[in-house]
C-alpha cells in the first residue's frame, strides 16, 4: 500500500535520520506511484526539498509541475517553493497559469453541491438533533451518489474543502454508516481517501469519546490505551504509528513557527 511505503521512507529520515536512503526510496516510489502529498507528512515536498539540499537528482522540472497541482489546493502555499521553481527556470507567472488550469479542471458541479452539504451540515449543531439527523441523511445521500457517478470527492476534483468533517458526520447516520465504513475503505485503499478521513469516521461511529479507540483517535481522553493493538490497526490502513505521529505533529507546529 503506498500509505505504509510512505511512512517507512518517512521514518527513515524523520526518526532514524538516514536522508541519502530516504532520497533514494522515496525515488523508487515515485517511479511506481503518482505522488500525494498527504497533510503533515508532506512526501513530495518532503523528497523534492530533500533532494535539493543533498544535491541528488529529483527530476527538476518535470517533478516540480507535478508538485504544483498537489499545493495548489492551498491557495497561497505556492509562494513558500517559489525559490526552488525559479532555481529551477519556473517563474512566479508560470506557477499561477498552472494552478489557474488546475482550477479549470476542477468538478464545479461537486465543489456547488458539497459546499451546499457542509452548510447544511452545521445547521443546528449541536442542539438541534432533529435537524442534524435529517441533514446527515441528505449529506450521505449526496456521498452515495458522487461515489456512483465521480468516485471519491478527493481534493483533485473539488479542491480544497473540510471533508474530513463532513465524512466523519457520516458515522452518525445509522441507517447509511455500514455502508460508508466498508466503501471508504476501499477508496483508502485504492488511494484515492486519506486513511486519516476513515479513521476519525471509524472512531467516532464505533467507538464513543473517552471510553474506545481503534485507531487512536481521541486517545487523549482514555487513561489508558493498547499502543500496539492500535499500531496494528492504523497500519492495517496505512496511518503511521502512534510514535511517528507524534513526531510528525512535533515537526508540524515548529515548522509552523518558523514561518
Amino acid at each position: 500500500m503506498y500509505y505504509n511505503k510512505i511512512n517507512e521512507i518517512d521514518s527513515i529520515y524523520r526518526m532514524a535520520n538516514k536522508p541519502d536512503l530516504a532520497i533514494q526510496q522515496y525515488r523508487d516510489l515515485f517511479k511506481e506511484f503518482e505522488p500525494k502529498n498527504q497533510e503533515r507528512i508532506e512526501e513530495y515536498v518532503t523528497y523534492i526539498m530533500l533532494s535539493d539540499q543533498y544535491k541528488k537528482d529529483f527530476g527538476g522540472k518535470k517533478s516540480l509541475y507535478k508538485l504544483i497541482p498537489l499545493i495548489a489546493p492551498y491557495d497561497k502555499e505556492y509562494k513558500k517553493y517559489l525559490p526552488l521553481f525559479k532555481k529551477y527556470d519556473i517563474d512566479s507567472t508560470e506557477v499561477k497559469e498552472k494552478i489557474a488550469d488546475w482550477k479549470k479542471g476542477l468538478n464545479q458541479q461537486l465543489i456547488d453541491s458539497f459546499h451546499i452539504a457542509f452548510k447544511r451540515d452545521q445547521l443546528g449543531r449541536p442542539f438541534d438533533t432533529a435537524i442534524v439527523k435529517r441533514n446527515v441523511e441528505k449529506n450521505a445521500a449526496l456521498f452515495k451518489w458522487t461515489f456512483e457517478k465521480f468516485g471519491f470527492p478527493s481534493q483533485q476534483k473539488i479542491g480544497s474543502f473540510p471533508m474530513l468533517t463532513l465524512l466523519s458526520h457520516m458515522a452518525d447516520s445509522k441507517s447509511s454508516y455500514p455502508y460508508f465504513e466498508k466503501k471508504v475503505l476501499e477508496y483508502v485503499k485504492s488511494g484515492d481517501c486519506p486513511p486519516l478521513y476513515y479513521s476519525m469516521m471509524v472512531d467516532a461511529g464505533g467507538h464513543s469519546l473517552g471510553k474506545s479507540t481503534y485507531y487512536g483517535m481521541g486517545r487523549t481522553f482514555l487513561k489508558e490505551i493498547d499502543s500496539a493493538a492500535i499500531n496494528k490497526h492504523r497500519k492495517s490502513i496505512g496511518l503511521p504509528s502512534l510514535r511517528h505521529a507524534e513526531k510528525l505533529k512535533k515537526d508540524y507546529f515548529l515548522s509552523l513557527k518558523k514561518e
